[in-house]
């Protein structure tokens, strides 16, 4: 509600900076949009005034800070990600069928005796997974019956 009625001339004053943002991230964002805005940001228990070069500079050398340890979380991820792609092991939701069960979900729907949905509950899927994994989708099922 503050932050929305401040023009310029103004100060925001807070008790400690924790309670203006959730992250330094989006302490600094709000620092920078009051800054654009012409209003100056005060924090009592940290003792920070961007109306002043000391100010301003501390707020910069936060940014800084926090610009690079996002950047080290970033680097570290990805190093994480290629070593245990090294391992053999690979991220995400392992696949609801594999080639075994595509090859009895053709078998299954050729014969005609079952449709879509009873061989996809058969497998253990849905049938969404099903017309997704046999080429040509939806056409592809009624081809084969």
């Amino acid at each position: 509600m503050a932050l929305g009625q401040a023009r310029q001339g103004d100060f925001l004053m807070v008790w400690r900076l924790d309670r203006l943002a959730s992250s330094l991230r989006h302490l600094i964002d709000i620092a920078d949009d009051l800054n654009r805005r012409g209003v100056a940001f005060r924090s009592l228990t940290e003792n920070i005034d961007t109306s002043t070069p000391s100010g301003r500079l501390l707020f910069n050398i936060l940014g800084a800070l926090s610009q690079m340890e996002r950047e080290i979380i970033i680097e570290r991820t990805r190093a994480g990600l290629v070593a245990a792609a090294a391992r053999g092991r690979r991220g995400g939701r392992p696949a609801a069928l594999d080639e075994s069960k595509i090859r009895a979900a053709r078998a299954m729907l050729a014969s005609g005796s079952m449709s879509a949905i009873e061989v996809a509950r058969q497998l253990g899927c849905a049938p969404s997974t099903l017309y997704r994994h046999l080429p040509g989708g939806r056409t592809a099922i009624t081809e084969i019956a």
